[in-house]
């Protein structure tokens, strides 16, 4: 499994949210800029669009489970900042549905071999 850590500090957030590469699916969005150090780092939001703070956290879990699925395949090229913001459909959905736009996301700003 790829190592990461996670992004704490508010200012690595508005960085990637100003100078990152971005794409939005209907579960998630996701935002990624290239590290030179070695180590993945990801941050991963939710606002209260989504809704109460059970929804909230279930929206996180699914998010976290979903970047487990994509750390298994072993896809990811070299180390990279991303950030996951959950949308409101995010709650509805699998944790196979969101892997998969997650998936297609991070080939799509080029995180994925």
């Amino acid at each position: 499994m790829e190592a990461f850590v996670s992004i704490n500090r508010n200012g690595d957030f508005l960085r990637l949210y100003r100078r990152g590469k971005s794409v939005a699916k209907p579960g998630v969005v996701v935002y990624g800029e290239k590290r030179r150090s070695g180590v993945t780092r990801i941050g991963i939001t939710t606002s209260k669009k989504i809704g109460n703070a059970v929804e909230r956290n279930r929206s996180r879990r699914l998010i976290r489970a979903a970047w487990q699925g994509v750390c298994r395949s072993g896809e990811l090229d070299g180390a990279w900042d991303l950030v996951f913001v959950a949308r409101v459909k995010t709650r509805y959905l699998k944790s196979t549905s969101v892997q998969r736009q997650m998936t297609d996301a991070l080939r799509e700003i080029g995180a994925l071999k």
